[in-house]
């Protein structure tokens, strides 16, 4: 098996790479899984610590300025810290839905309040019977994601 620093592969075309055994390959993507599980996690680490260090001042500051989200700059020392709270929003589906039929049902029209957004379930669609498929067909559009591979040694 060939030895890459990580440096190295990413010096390395990737169809060089290409070129490599399957083994060499297998051992490139586990060391890089391995490299990123633990860059990740000193990521979390840090940003614990810096949450225990700067929560409370950011706190005070959005407190300060009559708001609970939002972003706070202060400086500690030579280091401008920007702290960021964002919201996060979630609308209960079955509530809106009869908000939406409430609206409607007085003639106005809800997308004036609301945004509509259709949706059907992969696995029902893939279970109806074809003259349902057919109906809702021309409204489904198929995209792929990113392709992925899983490599595993084989035991002798």
């Amino acid at each position: 098996m060939n030895s890459f620093t990580p440096d190295q592969v990413l010096a390395t075309a990737a169809g060089k790479l290409a070129e490599q055994s399957g083994e060499s390959l297998f051992h490139l993507k586990n060391d890089a899984t391995d490299l990123l599980s633990v860059a990740k996690a000193i990521v979390a680490h840090v940003d614990h610590a810096l949450d225990l260090k700067y929560s409370a001042r950011a706190k005070e500051l959005r407190l300060a300025a009559g708001k609970d989200t939002g972003v706070v700059h202060f400086d500690d020392g030579h280091v401008r810290v920007t702290a960021d709270l964002s919201k996060k929003i979630d609308w209960e589906q079955k509530q809106l839905a009869e908000i939406v039929r409430r609206i409607a049902s007085t003639g106005d029209d809800p997308t004036q309040f609301v945004e509509i957004t259709y949706r059907v379930s992969e696995a029902k669609f893939s279970a109806w019977p074809e003259t349902l498929k057919s109906a809702f067909a021309s409204a489904r559009t198929l995209k792929t994601g990113k392709p992925g591979f899983r490599l595993a040694l084989i035991q002798e």
